[in-house]
């Protein structure tokens, strides 16, 4: 696994995130099994604080999916996890995040390598407005890609199942595709700058469950090249297609401020037909949610 860049001064958004230990360069054991160490992860927009002290393993080449109560915290750790939370001024997080062993706030990694390497998908598929082409061609021509562009058009398109519906309409314009093909292109183009993570939040909320079927069974078969991450409201879909799931809730104090937690993360299978936490059944079984 080549290693994340690192850069020789610090970008002016680390202003905003704590100062860490330099990066490791010895492998930790059994990293390769893990894409994500997340330890005590507390997340603060100025001074109301997200999420708390989350800790949670990513497994490689699984889908591990997120559920709970709207505003629990759910996509705050998500997007914790490309550094998409630098990108406001008042975020803040305390904790450890790794990816691969490497520990993504220390202060000589590039944001934008990680999210190079870690791509995600909105909730609501926002191609450009560019032909279909131009989108996937878009993250490989901005990182200097070399070689065949055509072929890895051709290659992010089929693995995103899209390339039979478009390959004979390449330069007709993207937002002319119906939702559950947006959804699609814009997969297909984060794989195109060839990422190693996948992050999904709430993939399919907006889309037809013909299209939801299509994403879930791509979401089966990117699985095999690509760790997968998704945050979703609807707990059919993290029974159908998750290997893993991670149930957060919120803790409401005195004066109604909302603080997500992690409650428990474990085998689908288990958290959906005997969870450790009566609070997790709860919310399995409509009791509250």
């Amino acid at each position: 696994m080549r290693r994340l860049k690192t850069l020789t001064r610090v970008p002016e958004v680390k202003k905003h995130v704590r100062e860490v230990p330099a990066i490791s360069r010895v492998e930790p054991p059994g990293c390769p099994n893990k894409s994500f160490e997340i330890e005590r992860l507390s997340v603060f927009y100025g001074g109301v604080q997200a999420v708390r002290e989350i800790d949670l393993d990513v497994e490689a080449n699984r889908i591990t999916a997120l559920i709970g109560p709207s505003g629990c915290g759910k996509t705050t750790v998500l997007r914790c996890l490309n550094r998409m939370n630098d990108l406001i001024p008042s975020a803040r997080i305390e904790g450890v995040v790794r990816y691969r062993g490497d520990d993504l706030y220390d202060r000589r990694v590039d944001p934008v390598e990680v999210r190079r390497r870690v791509g995600m998908v909105f909730q609501k598929p926002n191609p450009f407005p560019k032909s279909i082409y131009d989108n996937v061609a878009f993250g490989p021509r901005v990182g200097g890609f070399k070689d065949d562009l055509d072929q890895r058009v051709e290659m992010s398109l089929t693995k995103a199942g899209l390339w039979e519906e478009v390959k004979n309409r390449l330069t007709d314009p993207a937002l002319g595709l119906s939702g559950g093909q947006q959804q699609r292109l814009c997969i297909a183009r984060c794989i195109a700058v060839e990422p190693d993570v996948l992050l999904m939040d709430e993939p399919c909320s907006a889309l037809d469950p013909i299209a939801t079927g299509r994403i879930e069974d791509l979401m089966q078969e990117l699985k095999r090249d690509y760790t997968i991450v998704i945050v979703t409201h609807n707990m059919q879909q993290a029974a159908r297609c998750s290997d893993m799931t991670a149930f957060f809730t919120a803790e409401v104090s005195d004066d109604e401020q909302r603080t997500g937690i992690l409650v428990e993360c474990g085998t689908t299978e288990a958290i959906f037909t005997n969870p450790d936490d009566e609070r997790t059944e709860n919310y399995i079984t409509g009791r509250f949610g």
